[in-house]
């Protein structure tokens, strides 16, 4: 069934442009947020980011997809510091150690960020679209506040570009016992951006058994074996 959606147009505005821009889209001034901080409860408590696809942790296939597409990237993870450090990128953590849910780790990674936007992508989807934020981007430069991806059914609401200013925005919701992402989303400029031609880009690795799959799928979208 298809989710509906609500009425989210953007306004019209322009967003900023740099020299090195490519096609319009000013990659240096997005900061790529890979949200590694949650518990893992359906993989029995394991990393998902470093779960292994082939013989790399899955958070290397991601940073295979999203270092292209930013200027800078970031991990939220609040365990196994020490393995995720090893990929060279800044580690954030939680203001708490309550597991507050993917909201309090994307306020995590807009309080690292030094950027005008903040790009959000899960720590457990390998193939994530490789235009992901130029298209996100387009949405943003016509004046939304935050866009987010979706898949032509429903949305995929931690596939997401905001405005770094909202920051005090989103640590009042917080801080008042908000969680849910998409409550927090419509309280803003939201813009939902169709990638329906690119569904099969956002499947996710939540059970281990989906691995096998996972790993054919990665090998012949990269046209290697990882």
């Amino acid at each position: 069934m298809t989710e509906e959606r609500p009425n989210t147009n953007a306004r019209k505005g322009e967003g900023p442009q740099t020299e090195n821009s490519e096609g319009g889209y000013p990659r240096t001034e997005v900061t790529g947020v890979v949200l590694a901080g949650g518990r893992a409860l359906r993989m029995g408590g394991v990393d998902k980011g470093l779960v292994q696809i082939g013989d790399r942790p899955m958070i290397w296939h991601v940073l295979q997809r999203l270092r292209p597409q930013v200027g800078q990237v970031v991990v939220n993870a609040n365990r196994s510091l020490d393995a995720y450090a090893e990929f060279g990128l800044p580690i954030v953590a939680d203001r708490t150690d309550e597991f507050l849910g993917p909201l309090s780790g994307i306020a995590a990674g807009m309080s690292a960020a030094t950027t005008e936007f903040v790009l959000a992508v899960p720590c457990d989807t390998p193939l994530m679209p490789k235009q992901l934020a130029s298209r996100l981007y387009e949405a943003c430069r016509q004046g939304a506040e935050i866009a987010v991806a979706h898949d032509g059914e429903v949305y995929q609401p931690l596939f997401v570009m905001l405005r770094r200013k909202l920051l005090p925005s989103l640590e009042t919701f917080l801080d008042g016992g908000g969680r849910k992402v998409m409550h927090w989303y419509t309280q803003h400029s939201m813009s939902s951006v169709d990638f329906a031609d690119r569904k099969e880009d956002f499947v996710n690795v939540n059970q281990a058994d989906q691995i096998a799959d996972l790993l054919q799928r990665v090998a012949s979208d990269d046209g290697t074996m990882p």
